[in-house]
């Protein structure tokens, strides 16, 4: 009986509830034994002039042994001419004038834009120290919000024109579409920006180890970050090792090495010193890059019978200081602006803003949740003009199951789905009819507790970059155990189990004899990473290539032993045991099989790529309870079917599901980075910022759907973005729809008290 579908209990987890997990300022090395201390000096501008930067009262202190600058970086290498990273709407110039540096030298662009670094014999003389650096500045104007930004009236980089690097825009905006519609509807929607927020902040360790550079550091990818940080130190990447440990918790904000991470790097090359670094919670919310930070203007099109026949998205990205992802994000969110619906024109533009706040980089979703979130609140919008029930619009308007695979206006090929089936069982499950019936109850009544239903259907892209790949390498040795390197970076989505789980199924080696190592260049040097719902399509494909190629390897040995023709050869992957057909007595175990191989091991090494991306696809339904007279949102309940093909392990899947539900919820609700006028964070502690616990969440009611993919060998696709792009325009759609009756079109995220008090005061008024 085939292990995968079974709900096998995650193996990583008495480890981390016992003895715990070791994160990178946990490790206690040999090598950084009596490692130096490094702490930011940061920006306390938004936009400012560096005028001076006086480090002496800072040498004075006891235990400071440097204070580093920009000044001190002469022994790096200059930076290639252009970034490989522009995305969709092109290549940002990186040695141009939209530079961004390692280490700030005449301006600032950001509160929290590091400065210089002060390195110290122990652990907490550094922010001491630090404050003492002085810095005088000549301030600026700050650009606040991408609106001032597009607006151009102060420019963040000399030389330029504009504040917009990066765009994609047509010469001519063609309404024809729209002129043959009923009902034609536009609306201004933000997409507000949000802090990544993982339980473990940045940190990084370095140290040389036997000769070599040697980085500890929290990452999803230690491949990836080897690779950068060859380049930014002009080093063959074989003179360094990146070690990955425990990772608690990346959702984008870790793909790669960043660059407060490079000058630990750099620190630690320059001075010959072993180095630590581990951010605050206060560093974390004005440095680590932030996600979302989209304004979209949507409009809309259709018949009254509820079929939409035009849609147009603009997009302007706060990409903030500097722009790290060029026409990567905005890319994203326009090539899945259709959504699950089959529209005859589709438009789309974006425009790429800098401006004086925190990078935005890749978060949960990367562009996707962004363009999930317009399309449904635009059909939500369109459906209430039109006086229809929105799941009805839905329905009317997906692709339909016998059209795949399915070419979008946008360019994506959707590989498979059965969008309608989705939206039919989660209404079911939810209770769609009962719940409109108390709606109506609610509202006849008029008391001041309204009842929202709120539906959403989403398919997002996953494994974008397929082609790419992924590394596994499998040892089966002569003790009968088996030890899995894989590329794939785990930092809580549960790998070892299921890459354990992969092997048993084809081999039949127990789960408890299959160990799984990830996240070392010397171990794997070659490796893609996990990001973008990658893992199991691409990095357990591999391991399952892998198992096969072990298995033909191991049949081969087993022939030779007992004298038999392979063709005779069979595996009980019950019980592990090798043997000719029909003749148990010739039973060999996996260490006798292996033992026989040359060097007493079997060995694959493989990479698996697929052709194109998988798209995962679901539908959400919301339940909020409105107080009216406050404005304060309940989220009642939240049902989902996130349909990402056939399930390995339940307990691993329906983990990403309430994860991703959870911070699609937060971003609906209350989570919102804020800036004043002059550029400071106001939301730079946890005392601000308004992150969601369980108190504000009910637990999430989760169907199944498993829709296969012919697109790899496992039939799967990616699910842990999944809940994260279904959940925020539900419940989004769910706080207008309780207080449509009173006059409410649109609220802008997130939904809290004051705003949603707000929209009803002015609808009232009107």
């Amino acid at each position: 009986m085939s292990i995968l579908g079974t709900r096998v209990i995650r193996t990583e987890d008495p480890r981390l509830l016992t003895v715990g997990g070791v994160y990178v300022d946990d490790l206690r090395a040999p090598e950084l034994e009596g490692a130096a201390r490094l702490t930011f000096v940061r920006s306390t501008m938004a936009h400012a002039l560096i005028t001076g930067i006086d480090a002496s009262e800072a040498l004075r202190e006891p235990g400071v042994a440097a204070v580093l600058t920009a000044g001190d970086m002469d022994d790096l290498p200059p930076p290639p001419p252009e970034s490989e990273g522009g995305g969709e709407g092109g290549p940002v110039p990186v040695g141009g004038p939209w530079s961004e540096p390692l280490l700030a030298a005449d301006r600032v662009r950001f509160v929290g834009e590091p400065i210089a670094v002060v390195i110290t014999d122990g652990g907490y003389q550094g922010e001491d120290a630090a404050e003492l650096v002085s810095v005088d500045y000549e301030p600026l104007p700050a650009v606040v919000g991408a609106r001032a930004a597009v607006a151009g009236e102060s420019l963040l980089f000399p030389g330029t024109s504009s504040n917009v690097p990066v765009s994609r825009v047509p010469d001519s905006v063609d309404d024809s579409p729209f002129a043959g519609c009923d009902v034609v509807v536009e609306q201004d929607i933000v997409n507000q920006r949000v802090a990544c927020l993982p339980m473990e902040s940045r940190a990084t360790a370095a140290a040389y180890v036997n000769g070599k550079l040697t980085i500890w550091h929290s990452s999803q990818n230690a491949q990836l970050c080897r690779l950068i940080l060859a380049g930014a130190l002009g080093m063959a990447p074989d003179q360094m090792r990146v070690i990955v440990p425990d990772v608690g918790g990346g959702f984008g904000a870790k793909v790669g090495i960043d660059r407060d991470a490079i000058i630990v790097a750099w620190a630690c090359k320059h001075t010959g010193r072993a180095l630590r670094w581990a951010e605050t919670r206060s560093e974390n919310l004005v440095g680590m890059t932030q996600g979302r930070a989209q304004l979209h203007r949507v409009k809309i099109g259709g018949n009254r019978d509820g079929r939409i026949l035009a849609y147009r998205l603009d997009v302007i990205q706060d990409t903030g200081a500097y722009p790290r992802t060029g026409g990567f994000l905005p890319g994203l969110t326009c090539l899945m602006a259709p959504g699950v619906y089959d529209l005859p024109e589709v438009q789309t533009s974006f425009r790429v803003a800098v401006t004086n706040a925190t990078p935005v980089h890749a978060y949960r979703g990367a562009g996707r949740p962004e363009a999930t979130a317009a399309i449904e609140r635009a059909v939500d919008l369109f459906a209430a003009e039109i006086g229809m029930d929105p799941a009805e619009v839905r329905r009317r308007n997906f692709v339909a199951p016998d059209k795949f695979p399915f070419a979008t206006k946008t360019g994506a090929l959707y590989d498979s789905g059965e969008y309608g089936a989705a939206l039919d069982k989660v209404l079911a499950a939810a209770g769609y009819g009962e719940l409109r019936a108390e709606q109506k109850r609610r509202r006849e009544h008029g008391g001041p507790r309204q009842l929202g239903i709120g539906v959403s259907t989403y398919v997002e892209i996953t494994a974008a970059d397929a082609g790419a790949g992924e590394s596994a390498k499998l040892v089966v040795a002569d003790d009968g155990t088996a030890t899995v390197y894989t590329g794939s970076s785990a930092h809580g989505q549960g790998h070892h189990t299921a890459w354990a789980m992969l092997v048993q199924d084809e081999l039949g080696i127990p789960m408890d004899k299959v160990t799984v190592i990830h996240g070392d260049t010397d171990l794997i040097p070659d490796g893609v990473g996990t990001y973008a719902s990658r893992s199991l399509q691409l990095g357990g494909s591999a391991v399952h290539k892998a198992a096969i190629e072990v298995k033909d390897e191991g049949r081969h040995q087993a022939a030779e032993m007992l004298e038999a023709a392979e063709a005779d050869i069979v595996l009980d992957t019950d019980t592990g045991l090798w043997q000719v057909r029909g003749d148990p007595d010739t039973a060999l175990t996996w260490a006798q099989v292996a033992g026989h191989a040359s060097g007493g091991t079997l060995i694959a090494d493989v990479r698996f790529s697929a052709d194109r991306p998988t798209f995962p696809f679901g539908a959400h339904v919301a339940v909020v309870e409105v107080d009216t007279e406050t404005g304060k949102v309940t989220l009642l309940r939240h049902v989902t079917v996130d349909d990402a093909g056939p399930v390995l392990n339940p307990v691993l899947a329906e983990g990403q599901r309430h994860g991703g539900i959870a911070q699609g919820a937060a971003q609906a609700l209350l989570e919102e980075v804020l800036y004043d006028a002059d550029g400071n964070p106001l939301t730079s502690t946890l005392a601000d910022y308004a992150a969601i616990t369980a108190t504000e969440l009910p637990s999430f009611e989760l169907v199944s759907s498993e829709t296969p993919t012919t697109l790899n060998p496992l039939g799967v696709k990616g699910i842990g973005e999944a809940g994260t792009i279904g959940s925020t325009p539900a419940i989004q759609n769910a706080v207008v729809d309780a207080v449509a009756h009173l006059g409410v079109r649109h609220i802008d995220m997130p939904a809290t008290p004051e705003r949603v008090w707000a929209a009803i005061e002015e609808a009232r008024a009107q």
